[in-house]
Parts: C-alpha cells; structure tokens; sequence
C-alpha cells in the first residue's frame, strides 16, 4: 500500500501554506509523513507547489487534471502509485492513528474504498483507502464537474467503517481532526 498526502490546495480559509504550519515543534505535514513513513514503502506528495516539498524526498506529482480540488488530487495520486491500494490523507491532519490506519488497510480486500463515517453518517473520504482501479469512475466524475468526493461512493464498492470500529483505535477521533482556519490552528497550538 502507499501513502497518499494530499497538499494541493490553496488554504485560502487559513491564509498560508497549512501543510508547513508548525505543530509541537514541526510543520503539520511532518507529522503525517511521520506515520506514513512507519506504515507504507511508499509516500507520494500530490501538490501544485513541488518546490515547498522536495526537501522531505519523497515522490511529488501534480494534479493532473486542471479541475482542481481534492477528488483531483486523490485521482493524481492514484494515476501516480504503482499499488492497488492506497491510502489517502489531507496534509493538514497532524493527529493522525497509525493503527486506525492499519486497520483500515486490513478491510481493504474486495473493496474499492473504505471510508470511516461516524457522527451520523458524516464521511472522513480525505483518511481512506482507495483501489487504484476507481480511476476511470473518478476521471468521469471529474470531466461531468462534480468535484464531489461522495460523487463516486454510488458507482464503487464502499466499505463503510462505523463509529464503534474507529474509536476501539482512536476514541477522541483526532484522525480525522484537520486544521483549516486560523482559529482551528490556534486551538490545536493552545492544546498541545
């Protein structure tokens, strides 16, 4: 399986690149190559900004498609692996659970996805596994403009992961808590 940071966006909502923002003592996508280094041969960075990023030496690519957004970047980064399975992670979730993760990969057998959905239904498409054989369903999601991740939930099999399995890993759910704002920043500073 290889990893897949997504760091493509623009952080308009938080007005500077969050992926180099620093958390307990280093930039946010620090933590996330941290853990992905421990769980994957491979990491692949999908950015439009490869030059903030080549200092971590792994793979960069771009988004290939010029619609951008993350539907995109999970579909370069897919285009990219040379592996059925992937696991894919936004750069700005520093607190993210290797086992969770590991668990996640585990389910990934005869499945074209597995997403973690908790709080009544709320999907986490953005900490997922995804087969590298949903390419041609995402390239023609993107070419009809719906940038929607969901989008492609209803043409692939989906193996839905459920509150009470993700919090035997991570009871707090900080998996899945990522930093977009100023404020959201703040508070995972003022936390630590």
């Amino acid at each position: 399986m290889t990893g897949i940071i997504l760091a493509g966006g623009e952080s308009r909502r938080m007005g500077t690149d969050k992926a180099l923002l620093v958390i307990n003592g280093r930039p946010m996508i620090e933590h996330v190559l941290a853990v992905f280094a421990d769980l994957f041969k491979k990491t692949i960075i999908v950015t439009n900004t490869p030059d903030r990023y080549r200092v971590y030496g792994v793979e960069l690519t771009s988004d290939v498609l010029d619609i951008r957004g993350p539907l995109t970047g999970i579909y370069s980064g897919l285009l990219r692996s040379c592996d059925e399975y992937n696991f894919v992670a936004a750069c700005d979730m520093p607190f993210l659970n290797p086992r969770l993760i590991a668990y996640l990969g585990e389910l990934a057998a005869g499945h074209d996805a597995v997403v973690p959905m908790f709080g009544g239904g709320f999907l986490e498409p953005l900490h997922a596994v995804y087969r590298k054989d949903i390419l041609p369903v995402i390239e023609t999601q993107i070419r009809k403009q719906d940038r929607r991740i969901q989008g492609m939930f209803d043409h692939i099999q989906v193996r839905y992961v459920t509150e009470e399995e993700i919090v035997r890993f991570d009871p707090q759910k900080q998996s899945f808590r990522n930093l977009n704002t100023p404020k959201e920043y703040k508070e995972a500073v003022c936390s630590d």
